[in-house]
């Protein structure tokens, strides 16, 4: 008689899912407000959005990964920070059209479910969450035994957002002349990670700390990628504030293009301001080309705001009482 093979003999224990959802349920209800009706376990999230204050209300949605970030926080051995990454990506990637976020909801999987890991990151979810003001109720936790090799776990998130048609952000008031403003990166933020890991691991371990930099290799590209949403509800307003450009994969160019309308394009100073030392050490380790480095990395500026020559001095001032570092970067041209 053959033995009896159970679910868990597979690779997939129920019941260490069952004991994550109920270890993560009061850090997870501690991001809900009234909106949420109903706590995480159930087969759907129940959020009630409340539209009275909203002439035409448009949903903004966003779904994203870390990518390969991954990889070095499986190296350092850190996880409670790669949540925060997934849920501030998405959180900009909707707040640049106008959009309040409202909720949030995530995808974890992994071949072996390793509690404490998962924990983490759902604690960097969480943490995100309420920084930016909107709700994780809920998402999935999958175990999926022969995809992954031990210790691996992937992620994905998706955000759900809220503006009036009438608020929307588009670019389309964008003109020539209007010049381009950059805000700050935390380091890499999400992106570039294929080629940063390539160069940096050939010559350099987690631990190492190169001359010239004041962080380890896995400090630095593990710094959390940047909310900006508190900044675009400051400036949005602004009169002469035409669009933002939340700067990922394809760097300013790439992304700032998404926004400007035909016939102009974002002529970009690439010496205007300082880059961090990281991607002076990306380019110098791997020979890597300048158009290269322009492609892959957002080189410092994790946000673009592009705005009438007349407002940038209003831009400025207000970033100035953020203690927020602005730069000038470049200007709209004709194509």
């Amino acid at each position: 008689m053959k033995p009896s093979i159970s679910y868990k003999d597979s690779g997939v224990d129920v019941k260490a899912g069952e004991n994550l959802v109920n270890s993560i349920k009061d850090m997870v209800k501690e991001t809900h407000g009234v909106e949420v009706v109903s706590n995480i376990g159930g087969f759907g999230g129940l959020f009630r959005p409340d539209f009275s204050t909203y002439k035409k209300p448009v949903l903004v949605s966003s779904v994203d990964g870390v990518g390969t970030k991954l990889i070095v926080a499986f190296k350092a051995g850190k996880y409670d920070t790669v949540g925060q990454d997934l849920v501030n990506h998405c959180v900009n990637d909707i707040a640049v059209c106008g959009a309040e976020p409202m909720f949030f909801l995530d995808y974890f999987s992994t071949g072996k479910l390793d509690q404490d890991i998962a924990f983490d990151v759902i604690k960097g979810f969480a943490t995100a969450c309420k920084e930016n003001g909107c709700a994780l109720i809920g998402g999935e936790t999958a175990e999926m035994p022969d995809i992954y090799n031990e210790g691996e776990f992937d992620l994905a998130g998706t955000i759900v957002g809220i503006v009036d048609e009438e608020k929307l952000i588009t670019g389309s008031s964008i003109k020539k002349g209007d010049v381009l403003m950059g805000l700050q990166s935390s380091g890499l933020h999400t992106n570039g990670y294929s080629l940063a890991r390539k160069v940096l691991f050939s010559e350099y371990s987690i631990d190492d700390q190169p001359e010239g930099m004041d962080q380890t290799i896995g400090e630095a590209l593990l710094e959390v990628h940047r909310s900006y949403l508190p900044h675009i509800r400051k400036l949005k307003n602004i009169n002469g504030v035409r669009a933002f450009s939340h700067i990922t994969g394809g760097g300013i160019i790439g992304n700032t293009k998404r926004v400007i309308p035909d016939g102009l394009k974002a002529d970009v100073d690439w010496k205007s301001w300082k880059r961090p030392e990281i991607f002076n050490l990306i380019q110098k380790t791997g020979n890597v080309k300048e158009e290269d480095m322009h492609e892959a990395f957002n080189l410092g500026i994790g946000l673009v705001v592009i705005v009438s020559k007349e407002a940038a001095d209003s831009v400025t001032s207000v970033l100035k009482e953020m203690q927020e570092p602005a730069h000038i970067i470049g200007e709209i041209t004709g194509a």
